[in-house]
């Protein structure tokens, strides 16, 4: 297998593929995560601290990732990576042995971590040599590959296979998956800084981490912390708190795959700022009226606004230069990650120290200021109007 052209179709193909998987292979671990909580007699302390591993390893992994993605290419990255998810999926299903599901987490962490880095250092160098507006897309098969993964694991659940059954299916798609992708992923490396490992975000960089931080922080903050505010502040049943979520990842779906359309014909500029107010308006709404049907419009609004402020930001990452752009997408991939990680811990404390909706609320007004550093970003850079 060569080394495809970046704007072949093969190459666009396989890089839709590998977006899929990396939705698919973190979202297929949650549906598990009760099974290990019980089958450990884990507290939800200690649930949380082994989550931190996972987190952990993402983190640690995506500069290393990105960093060998610059040096030989994306597709051996990808494969590795997949093929430590397949290695440690199954660990975490059928494991009690606590040593043995810390080591699988951190491996699992890592292989996901990886393949979201590298997968998007494939999008912007694809992107670039298509000279079309792809990145939307790509993230949105993204959300369906979350989806598909969180859902499909579910169902196998309901209908009576075991946790390490249901991970065994899994592994079986993700592998079929990934020799599908791999003729397609580029294997020329990406950068001539061949002895830069890793460097932290500066100028341009740096602002756009920062956004992509917390308008990371918002999607952690729906993911982990919606059902708990339906449940606990809307006094919603408890089989009807996941509806939160839906809400906000049907809307955030939908928002992606209709994206690259959007980007074409609105600037970059005006969704980044629109998109990160609408999600504003959303989160406000959550907590500021005591209807629980205003707080499912509310998380809708939030996944419609979040939808394609991190794609449009992550194209204008191949069009700086600042940095190389494999060292640029894995420092905001990281800074992504740790809004994921860090932020809804940080929530906690506030709504510890405050309330719960104080703290969601919140995260509305750095949405506010997501818009507002909008404002700042170069229009040729965020609007696509230059090429690098």
């Amino acid at each position: 297998m060569g080394n495809p052209h970046p704007a072949s179709l093969r190459a666009q193909h396989s890089t839709r593929l590998a977006f899929l998987i990396a939705g698919f292979s973190g979202a297929a671990w949650a549906p598990i995560i009760p099974y290990v909580k019980l089958r450990c007699g884990l507290t939800d302390a200690h649930l949380g601290l082994l989550l931190l591993c996972l987190g952990m390893g993402s983190i640690i992994a995506m500069p290393i990732a990105g960093s060998l993605a610059g040096r030989f290419g994306c597709r051996w990255i990808i494969a590795m990576a997949t093929l430590a998810v397949c290695c440690a999926l199954p660990v975490l299903a059928s494991s009690d042995f606590m040593p043995f599901l810390v080591a699988a987490l951190v491996i699992f962490g890592a292989g996901v971590g990886s393949i979201d880095c590298v997968v998007n250092v494939q999008a912007v160098i694809v992107e670039r040599a298509c000279q079309k507006t792809m990145m939307s897309g790509f993230h949105g098969l993204f959300s369906v590959g979350g989806l598909l993964g969180a859902v499909g694991v579910s169902s196998l659940l309901s209908l009576g296979f075991t946790p390490t059954q249901a991970s065994l299916v899994v592994v079986v798609l993700l592998f079929l998956s990934a020799c599908l992708a791999l003729s397609g992923l580029l294997t020329g490396r990406t950068s001539s800084d061949a002895g830069t490992a890793f460097a932290l975000p500066h100028g341009i960089v740096l602002i756009i981490g920062i956004m992509c931080f917390i308008v990371f922080l918002a999607e952690g903050a729906a993911i982990d912390w919606s059902a708990v505010f339906l449940a606990t502040v809307r006094h919603v049943e408890m089989r009807y708190t996941g509806l939160g979520y839906v809400a906000f990842a049907s809307t955030m779906t939908v928002g992606r795959l209709l994206g690259d359309r959007l980007v074409r014909h609105i600037p970059g500029r005006v969704l980044v700022i629109g998109g990160s107010l609408l999600a504003a308006m959303g989160m406000f709404l959550v907590t500021m009226f005591p209807v629980w049907q205003l707080t499912l419009v509310g998380y809708a609004l939030v996944g419609a606004g979040c939808a394609n402020v991190v794609p449009v930001l992550y194209s204008a990452v191949g069009r700086q230069t600042f940095m190389p752009e494999h060292l640029a997408v894995s420092a905001i991939t990281t800074l992504g990650y740790s809004g994921i990680l860090v932020g809804p811990a940080a929530l906690g404390f506030v709504a510890q120290s405050a309330n719960l909706p104080i703290a969601l609320g919140s995260v509305g007004v750095l949405l506010i200021f997501v818009a507002l550093m909008g404002l700042i970003l170069p229009q040729a850079l965020i609007s696509g109007e230059t090429s690098r």
